[in-house]
């Protein structure tokens, strides 16, 4: 199989713009990885290649469980794995993209900033490498180039100065179609893409990055994960525009688990089957203007989420733990739990977290409890920094500000889900 990985000295650097290209140019042919507990970008490698994107985050998942899911999913003929932040961050998690590339032996391509410089960028792909010697660097490409003289007297230094890295190429700087261009999720002219691509990747040697993308794929990796037995209930999963952070495997897991599972739309005003045994709301955004304007009159959904919060299980994730509450600002949510929130302009959580389950997560949200000592489950970064509450709960309505991978969280599933 070939596999490769897009990382880079740090976030903000061209990865997704090269990753988008890849993965246009392999669109009939390709599985999207990201690595990290990133949600917007997996949503953004689907419409780019129609393929659904798969997390790859070691925090949340041991070795064994990692190397099972990107076997598992690696069933196109290119995997194309996107970093996360600069190649070493997140290492103290053990979920940088030197970790997961090392466990998985994902060869890289370090995309360097070549503008204003030339021997420098040597240099810095110098620390890159030599920081740990086990790294998977194999090749680089160079962003923001002026001009075909400015690359080959880059590329004459680094091929002077190391002879196990390739230079495949580079991306010339003020690309005119990315010029108007948001990358994000609004980007959904393929027309545009495709000219994205043929632009980014016009002075890349692809022959030569799928050469060094070569890898043997394992065979026979043993299930690693707890297994359960198939569930006789009804799942409605709340995932729509506005309640759309759900990680792939996670949708699958529920798939393979339950009876059956069905996809409800709040933003269409749909509702709760009445023979529905449990709700999963997932992440997302409520609390914005954009994305309240299209829930606030949706009350059939919200009736038939109270009706059946009466006396079944629902589970949510932070946008779902929002819906949840009383209000967020002054916008009315369904309150079904005691609970208001508030909108900082400032982060209230970011990164990973475990909670007093020792469940393992990620949380990113910029909305908090009006009093502070409501809910309980305690969510901390580390043993001996107890963080604040991140959870409520009654009867048998849970929500949660973390994020979690469900495969590995058999106690989760039994504890939350089936209630």
């Amino acid at each position: 199989m070939k596999a490769i990985c897009v990382s880079a000295s740090a976030s903000n650097q061209g990865k997704t713009v090269l990753t988008t290209a890849l993965l246009y140019h392999f669109r009939n042919s390709v599985r999207p990885f990201k690595m990290g507990p990133d949600f917007i970008d997996p949503q953004f490698h689907k419409i780019v290649c129609q393929t659904p994107s798969i997390n790859l985050d070691r925090y949340m998942m041991n070795k064994k469980q990692l190397q099972w899911l990107f076997n598992h999913y690696s069933d196109k003929e290119v995997s194309v794995c996107e970093g996360v932040m600069g190649f070493y961050d997140g290492h103290d998690k053990n979920s940088s993209a030197y970790d997961i590339t090392k466990l998985l032996n994902i060869p890289t391509i370090i995309l360097l900033d070549g503008s204003g410089s030339y021997i420098t960028v040597s240099a810095v792909l110098k620390g890159l490498k030599s920081y740990k010697k086990d790294n998977t660097i194999k090749a680089v490409v160079l962003n923001k180039i002026s001009s075909q003289d400015h690359y080959e007297l880059i590329k004459k230094i680094i091929e002077k100065d190391f002879k196990d890295i390739k230079v495949l190429g580079w991306i010339k700087s003020g690309i005119e179609s990315l010029s108007d261009t948001h990358l994000g999720l609004d980007l959904k002219d393929l027309n545009k893409i495709e000219k994205i691509s043929h632009e980014v990747l016009e002075h890349i040697d692809i022959k030569k990055l799928e050469k060094i993308s070569k890898i043997k794929k394992k065979k026979n990796i043993k299930y690693p994960f707890k297994k359960i037995d198939k569930i006789d209930k009804k799942l409605a999963l709340v995932y729509d525009k506005n309640f759309s952070f759900l990680y792939y495997d996670n949708l699958q897991f529920l798939k393979e688990i339950f009876r059956e599972v069905v996809i409800v739309d709040s933003t269409k005003d749909e509702i709760i089957p009445e023979n529905t045994d449990v709700v999963y709301i997932c992440g997302g955004y409520v609390e914005t203007d954009e994305a309240y304007d299209r829930v606030k009159n949706s009350n059939k959904f919200k009736n038939s989420l109270i009706n059946h919060a009466k006396d079944k299980t629902i589970y949510a994730e932070c946008a779902g733990l929002l819906y949840l509450g009383n209000k967020v600002d002054e916008k009315d949510m369904s309150s079904l739990l005691d609970v208001s929130f508030v909108k900082e302009k400032r982060f209230q959580r970011m990164g990973y977290y475990f909670n007093e389950d020792g469940i393992k997560g990620h949380a990113f949200h910029y909305t908090k409890p009006t009093d502070e000592n409501s809910g309980f489950d305690r969510l901390s970064k580390s043993q001996e920094l107890i963080g604040k509450f991140g959870s409520w709960e009654k009867n048998k309505v849970f929500g949660t500000f973390l994020h979690c991978m469900l495969r590995g969280n058999i106690k989760l599933i039994k504890r939350r889900l089936l209630a």
